[in-house]
This record gives C-alpha cells, sequence and structure tokens, in this order.
C-alpha cells in the first residue's frame, strides 16, 4: 500500500476514541483520509485523540439512535468500531452493549446501503465462545453460552454478523467483517480488565499480577498496528474478492503464565502473582488461523510479543506515573 491509498476518501470511524478507534484514526490520517469520529465516550477517551484532535471531525454520538437519513456528511467508507470490548465493561451493562451490537450496526448498514459506503465491521474472536475446534479457523461455528454472563457481548457480535451478511446478499451493501484476536498496545484502558493491560498496570504499580485460574489458559496477541495494517488491507480490498468473515490475529499462542515470564523480562524484576476464581464461560483456548488473511490480503503479523509488550507497558507505566 502507498502512503496515500485512502486520499480522496472520507472515512468514518465509530468508537474512534477508544483504544482500536485511536491507532486507527492515526493511521487513516497518515495515509490521507478525512476522518469523522462518533463516539458517545461510554469507554472511549478523549485524551486518546488530544494530539489530533484538530485534524479530525468528533461527535459525541451514540450508534443505537443515529437515523441514517438524518446524516448529513457523506462518506465513502465505515469502520464500525463501537462496542465495549473488555469483559468488565461489557457486563457492566450487558443491555447497553447488545444494543450497540446489534441496533448499532444496523443503523450503520442503514446508512452504508443509504450512502452508498463500503462497511467494515468489528467482530470479535468471541464469536468462537470457549472452542471445542483449536485452533480456530473462520468456518468454525462456536461454542456459545446464549444465556451466559457473556453471552451479550458474544451474541450481540454474532448476530451483528448476520445483519453484515444479510444486508450483503438482500440489499447489497459491501459489508466486511474481521474477527479480532486479542489485541493490545498504547491507549488501552488501564481498567479494561483484559489479560495485557491488568499485567501491565500491576508491574509498573508494583502490585501482584491478577492470574484467573491456574494460569494454564492460552491466547494469542496481536499488536495493535499489525491489526489496523489487516483492518486496512481488508478495506483496499477489491469488492470482488471479499468472500466472507476474516480472522485477524496474531497466530503465536502463549499460556497466561508465560505472559507473566515475558513481562519479566521487560521489567527486569521479579513479578509477585496472585491466583483469583476463573470467570465464567472464559475460553481455555484461543488461536487464529489465518490463512485466510495471508492469501486475500496479503498479511501477517510483523510484531512480535516482547517488543510490542514493552512499548505497552512503557505506555501504562508512564500513563501510571502521570497520575502519581
Amino acid at each position: 500500500m502507498s502512503v496515500n491509498d485512502f486520499a480522496g476518501e472520507h472515512a468514518l470511524v465509530t468508537g474512534g476514541a477508544g483504544f482500536l478507534g485511536a491507532h486507527l484514526v492515526r493511521e487513516l490520517l497518515a495515509r490521507g483520509s478525512k476522518v469523522t469520529v462518533w463516539d458517545n465516550l461510554h469507554t472511549g477517551r478523549e485524551k486518546n485523540l488530544a494530539a489530533i484532535r484538530t485534524k479530525i471531525s468528533f461527535s459525541e454520538k451514540d450508534i443505537r439512535t443515529v437515523e441514517a437519513k438524518s446524516v448529513a456528511e457523506k462518506f465513502s467508507v465505515i469502520f464500525n468500531l463501537a462496542c465495549p470490548a473488555s469483559p468488565p465493561h461489557y457486563q457492566k451493562d450487558p443491555v447497553y452493549t447488545w444494543e450497540t451490537s446489534v441496533l448499532g450496526i444496523r443503523n450503520m448498514l442503514q446508512l452504508a446501503e443509504l450512502q452508498g459506503a463500503r462497511l467494515l465491521h468489528a467482530s470479535t474472536s468471541e464469536i468462537y465462545g470457549d472452542p471445542h475446534v483449536h485452533p480456530q479457523g473462520e468456518s468454525y461455528w462456536g461454542n456459545v453460552n446464549t444465556v451466559g454472563v457473556r453471552s451479550c457481548y458474544d451474541e450481540g457480535k454474532r448476530a451483528a454478523e448476520t445483519l453484515c451478511a444479510d444486508y450483503t446478499r438482500f440489499k447489497g451493501v459491501d459489508a466486511r467483517l474481521f474477527r479480532i484476536f486479542n489485541t493490545y498496545g498504547e491507549f488501552m484502558h488501564p481498567d479494561d480488565g483484559r489479560v495485557i493491560s491488568n499485567f501491565c498496570v500491576a508491574a509498573a504499580k508494583g502490585t501482584p499480577v491478577p492470574i484467573y485460574g491456574d494460569g494454564s489458559q492460552t491466547r494469542s496477541f496481536c499488536y495493535a498496528s499489525d491489526l489496523i495494517a489487516g483492518i486496512l488491507a481488508l478495506a483496499r480490498l477489491p469488492r470482488e474478492r471479499y468472500d466472507g468473515p476474516i480472522n485477524l490475529g496474531n497466530p503465536g499462542e502463549f499460556t497466561i503464565r508465560e505472559l507473566v515470564t515475558v513481562l519479566e523480562r521487560i521489567t527486569g524484576k521479579k513479578l509477585s502473582t496472585q491466583n483469583h476464581p476463573l470467570p465464567l464461560d472464559d475460553p481455555k483456548m484461543r488461536r487464529p488461523i489465518i490463512e485466510r488473511a495471508e492469501r486475500i490480503l496479503g498479511w501477517q503479523p510483523k510484531v512480535q510479543l516482547e517488543e510490542g509488550l514493552r512499548r505497552t507497558y512503557d505506555y501504562f507505566a508512564a500513563e501510571i506515573g502521570s497520575l502519581a
């Protein structure tokens, strides 16, 4: 891709004040796009966009209530990232989470249909649930509890995929799905409850690192810049070459205990740990098969865990230091 491959595009990024949104907005600007951000700041933070605030248009909007016909701006591409993504945040108000996933994507699909925009929707590896198949490829339909504490997010995202597919089949909307596996990096919320933010914050504060369960469960960690590169490759893909959801993640697989060891190398100190009960329906294994992304997008993650974790730890250490 050229550095100006989004020149002339007007991109809408919903959830653009969130962790991944802040990275995506910066990269779109770097590639020449005009960018509008909608975020109701439910979990997004204005400070994530402070350094680029004068370069974007920002509106405090809730996509659950946006009416497509009332939108005056014209967009060529819509990136729908709006939804709480960490378990503590999406479980805090599960009805809100489900509504954002389902009503929100319906409204964005209507906007895309009305304006002839292509739509990129952020789905999730959580649609695979606590998988019986490992690693997870796009053809796996998942193992999801429909009435559990995580269902608002898992089932909301599954329903959103259905809506995207139906708007494509029956209404001709160019809607593309990418399934995000555990991603980390700068602009994560210190209290978002995800494993890397939990670990980095604890290490920076000198408090015990929280381990849920026995630490044998596995995750695959993708650095934010790699994920954004994959999303933008999908956005530039000729429409006729898109044929269904695409996993985006790093296939390197680590146990939670191994993550502690990597963080110890980065910080240069022995970290104490504290065990907690494993949350309900927490997946025991998570690793993407990314053959489709490699074949269709020519995409592979480049940043290794130790390098990305070092950058992320430094970010949290600086943020926590500024609050001291």
